[in-house]
């Protein structure tokens, strides 16, 4: 029978809905961040490289960034209950080719493919959200979705550590084929199907191919050279080359949108302070989160010697402080206003960064669990009130490629954050590692290799004989100081983002949807829901 939503009430199955979104979102973010732990189990499997493990990660984030905005206008046009149905598919057919792959360069290419599946996923589950929910319960349903965006990133280290202690490394790929299956049926059961975008005049608008073309080249340069820069080097010429490319592209783009009778998106859309100003503070944290995150894994697991699994479990309080913060984000900002509570998010990020910063190799795990909480308080205050100030001045037929820049934003400022704080961190421990080498008398045959990295330093003190315990002391304070001096830098980010957001953000009474041309257009037909059943 066809049931059809009140917009003012919201759709009556909307709890289960959430949850179904919940699920499809956690997939995919699980599934990055659990790879990192296998990461060591597929140099050996596949005898990959350095540069093919860089590629197993990267080929994933190149294809999902660049392809965001283009999956978030598809789901718009053509549906986004099919945009989810069809990024999960290929979510879950790329995960069997990857369990199944042989070689380094399979298993690239099919990291590939699910980053594409994961583009169409993420803009769709948060979109959807915002259709079936009314606007009074819009912020809590967006809380839930962030929490558990937060919570997956450090919940993937710890079950990838459980899967590595009891099989090999392609259950990291197999555990998604069950949960894709899962989602599937749910969304197929309990998703409602919705009426896709239309335009004023009440037709389907066409897709932007120029603009999806330029959008996706743009990201794609941008997102290589950061992710690159650590290596190459940011004055590399390849480097600098990619990012004035990118920026011509996006400048390109931009020029299309203005003039385009169906853009992409309304680019005009970034001049709303309270738009542009949440995607700025979602870039921000994600930065800063990112950023530390890189150091303390290596912190964990090879200065105190923790398994993989062993080091997820010790940064579960942030999963938790995320859990407990989430949910009170909501109400707050409507009570205090986005202004207040999302620098407030922020400073508490910078607060738990500045905790850590007298880190040394010795201390106790208490320590590192309070940085983190503090960290996991943050984010949970923070990126849900951001998440509803994005899409709250968007119009419904917009929602996807909104959703799109919020997940774009997201990748971009992890990405930023693990190549500047990655390549800060890097370079400190290479120059700190020198320094305790000369002071130890270390042989040049043993110091040459062991300052490429701390692992490389565990590596050569293994074979170091009589100098084995002064190669590992040098290089775990070396890595240490080096790291606190990254968190440092991150902690600067998100204090220095609190201000700027505080600045930027309009007071509530400010907060009102963009008005401009591409936004006043005759009210979406999708926000009376037609449902199946």
């Amino acid at each position: 029978m066809s049931v059809t939503a009140n917009p003012a009430a919201g759709h009556p199955r909307r709890r289960q809905v959430l949850g179904v979104m919940c699920l499809s979102l956690l997939i995919v973010v699980v599934d990055n961040t659990v790879l990192n732990t296998a990461l060591p189990s597929l140099a050996k499997a596949l005898h990959a490289s350095s540069t093919d493990l860089q590629w197993i990660t990267d080929g994933y984030t190149l294809a999902f960034a660049a392809l965001l905005i283009v999956a978030g206008a598809l789901g718009d046009r053509f549906g986004r209950r099919g945009a989810l149905l069809l990024g999960l598919t290929i979510f879950g057919a790329g995960s069997v080719a990857a369990a199944l792959s042989g070689s380094a360069e399979a298993l690239i290419a099919c990291r590939a493919v699910m980053g594409v599946g994961g583009a169409f996923v993420m803009p769709a589950t948060l979109s959807i959200l915002t259709s079936v929910f009314p606007a009074k319960e819009r912020a809590g349903a967006i809380a839930a979705w962030s929490g558990v965006a937060g919570i997956a990133i450090v919940v993937g280290p710890t079950l990838g550590g459980f899967l590595l202690e009891h099989f090999s490394w392609s259950s990291v790929f197999w555990i998604n084929v069950p949960l894709v299956a899962v989602a599937l049926v749910a969304v197929v059961t309990v998703v409602p199907t919705m009426s896709p975008q239309v335009s004023a005049t009440g037709r389907r608008p066409r897709l932007d191919v120029g603009g999806a073309v330029l959008s996706a080249l743009g990201m794609l340069a941008l997102i290589d050279a950061v992710i690159e820069a650590g290596d190459r080097g940011w004055t590399a010429r390849l480097t600098l080359a990619e990012l004035v490319g990118a920026a011509v592209l996006f400048a390109a783009f931009i020029a299309r949108e203005l003039t385009a009778a169906d853009p992409l998106i309304d680019v005009r859309i970034f001049a709303n302070r309270a738009f542009s100003a949440a995607a700025g503070s979602v870039a921000l944290i994600f930065f800063a989160l990112f950023g530390s995150l890189f150091g303390l894994t290596q912190y964990l697991q090879l200065v105190h010697g923790y398994s993989p699994l062993s080091a997820g479990l010790r940064a579960l309080p942030f999963a938790a402080a995320v859990l407990v913060a989430a949910p009170l984000s909501s109400p707050l900002a409507a009570r205090l206003g986005a202004r207040i509570v999302i620098p407030a998010g922020l400073l508490f990020m910078g607060a738990g960064l500045l905790s850590l910063y007298d880190l040394t190799p010795t201390t106790g795990v208490v320590h590192v669990s309070v940085g983190v909480a503090l960290m996991g308080t943050g984010m949970g205050l923070a990126l849900a009130p951001a998440g509803e100030s994005i899409m709250s001045v968007l119009p419904e037929r917009e929602r996807g490629v909104g959703s799109a820049v919020n997940d774009t934003v997201q990748e971009l400022g992890g990405s930023l954050g693990v190549a500047v704080i990655g390549s800060l961190v890097t370079a400190a421990y290479r120059t700190n590692f020198t320094s305790a080498a000369a002071d130890a008398h270390l042989p040049g045959a043993i110091v040459q290799p062991a300052r490429g990295s701390i692992a490389a330093a565990d590596a050569t003190a293994a074979q170091a004989g009589p100098y084995a315990a002064s190669v590992t002391d040098a290089a775990h304070q070396a890595f240490t100081n080096a790291m606190t001096h990254g968190f440092l830098v991150a902690a600067l980010v998100a204090v220095a983002g609190a201000a700027l957001t505080a600045w930027a953000l309009p007071g509530r009474a400010d907060r009102r949807p963009a008005k401009h041309a591409a936004t006043e257009a005759a009210p979406q037909i999708g926000e009376a829901v037609p449902v199946s059943s």
